[in-house]
């Protein structure tokens, strides 16, 4: 983690990051957009969540979106076999980066630490922004303009 990122994601989130992180996509002006979070966070509580949306801009448009019905509109327009498709895709990259022999409580779920539908479209588009096949993050990001339809 580099110093200038912590300092960054810390005013982002409004608190310094509970866990390790990198930046895995930044915004045209250099600053975190999205990070991925290691599977456990400093004091080993698992983390289910391995990409979260730290630009401020992104992270509005998507709670406007959510507060309008996006969770349940999205629920409703992408087929429930491509989510949970995305879940286990999720679920299996974050899950490979656990330490083989690892005995402890585990992070679980998919997106957002969630199992089945839609829980999060922030957790969906910050994954979708990585160049991961989401359909819920494609989703939302051409609801909030970021992809053509």
């Amino acid at each position: 983690m580099a110093p200038d990122d912590v300092v960054a994601v810390t005013a982002q989130l409004g608190r310094p990051p509970a866990g390790p992180f990198e930046v895995v996509v930044r915004a045209a002006d250099g600053r975190p957009a999205v990070i991925a979070n290691a599977p456990f966070l400093f004091d080993g509580t698992p983390m289910p969540t391995r990409y979260w949306l730290t630009d401020p801009a992104l992270r509005e448009a998507v709670s406007r979106l959510e507060s309008a019905g996006g969770v349940r509109t999205a629920e409703a327009e992408i087929a429930a076999d491509d989510i949970a498709a995305a879940h286990r895709r999720y679920a299996a990259e974050r899950d490979a980066l656990v330490p083989p022999g690892h005995t402890g409580p585990r992070p679980s779920g998919g997106v957002g630490g969630t199992r089945q539908g839609v829980k999060c479209l922030h957790a969906h588009l910050a994954w979708w922004l990585t160049g991961a096949d989401d359909p819920v993050g494609e989703w939302t990001a051409r609801r909030i303009g970021l992809h053509p339809s």
